[in-house]
């Protein structure tokens, strides 16, 4: 019984030291599994940033990019759950959530959840000198001609590709896909009139329209967006269409309860005006939320998009 008491006792003290460490306790880093240069690699540095002045020490931003951000997600689910590694989530993490068959790690247990930063909708446009003045005429000339129109995307299963397929299931259009490798080549092609349609994030897409390069046809939230208010929503035409990409953070899961909290109340803090502000001028919007929130967030996501892919029978990677 003696040795029994010692024990325990010993237990609560290794447990009341682990409450007791200061967070942070060394130096915290939020990785971004994409390339340095993308919308969400600014958001990123303007994350950490800020978080770092909230914590009193600064936030290292390190680039981990692969296999359309698993590569970076696999490395923040693998590091100690302590709360040091923080991961950058993006739309693309459902999508990769639903479109790999072997994912090496537990999209909704191996990472935590901690919040969203801010959200903005998919733009649908055209080139300027496209016949299509309006969704509805797309849909009308898609519909009268099947197969004859065509959407780029960044490869088979990204958001792109989704949107476009979730795109025909809902209108009954049957756009042809055409899978590039990333990079520019979407809006570039678009540009040149070598595809039709474009499905592609505000983010990108906002500086092409403001410059008269491109013809917003709607934006894919349910409301018109505060960044393009003359823009449609793709609601007044096609109700039940909606595309919400999104950034936020995650941590290696498994980290204390306490931590995650403390990690959500200090970004709350970071997204103050001007933080705000800037978020506003890359076309999204503020959207914080709590650790629970955002998870049932993530897990609408995959399961809107194992849907489509269901429907549309795309063959996951």
């Amino acid at each position: 019984m003696y040795y029994a008491r010692f024990a325990l006792l010993g237990l609560w003290v290794v447990w009341a030291s682990a409450l007791a460490q200061p967070f942070p306790s060394k130096q915290v880093r939020l990785i971004t599994p994409f390339p340095p240069g993308g919308s969400a690699d600014v958001i990123a540095r303007i994350t950490g940033q800020r978080l770092g002045e909230v914590l009193g020490q600064p936030v290292l931003v390190e680039n981990r990019a692969g296999a359309g951000g698993v590569v970076g997600s696999d490395y923040v689910a693998k590091q100690p759950p302590d709360g040091h590694t923080l991961l950058l989530v993006t739309g693309a993490y459902p999508v990769s959530a639903v479109m790999m068959k072997a994912l090496p790690f537990d999209p909704l247990n191996d990472i935590a959840m901690v919040s969203l930063l801010t959200s903005y909708p998919f733009v649908i446009s055209v080139a300027p000198g496209s016949p299509f003045k309006s969704l509805g005429e797309l849909i009308a000339h898609a519909k009268a001609n099947p197969g004859k129109l065509n959407y780029p995307s960044g490869g088979i299963g990204t958001v792109h590709h989704l949107s476009g397929e979730l795109f025909n299931t809902l209108a009954g259009t049957d756009l042809t896909h055409i899978p590039y490798r990333g990079g520019n080549a979407l809006l570039i092609e678009t540009l040149a009139g070598r595809t039709d349609v474009l499905f592609e994030a505000i983010t990108l897409s906002i500086g092409q329209i403001q410059a008269g390069k491109l013809r917003p046809l709607a934006v894919t939230s349910k409301e018109r967006w505060k960044a393009l208010p003359d823009t449609p929503a793709v609601h007044e035409t096609l109700p039940g269409y909606e595309v919400i990409s999104f950034i936020g953070i995650g941590v290696t899961g498994g980290t204390p309860a306490t931590i995650v909290h403390r990690l959500s109340s200090d970004l709350h803090k970071a997204l103050d005006a001007d933080t705000v502000k800037r978020l506003v001028e890359l076309g999204g919007e503020p959207r914080a939320s709590s650790p629970e929130e955002m998870r049932r967030f993530i897990q609408t996501e995959i399961d809107k998009w194992r849907s489509v892919v269901a429907q549309r029978n795309i063959e996951r990677q």
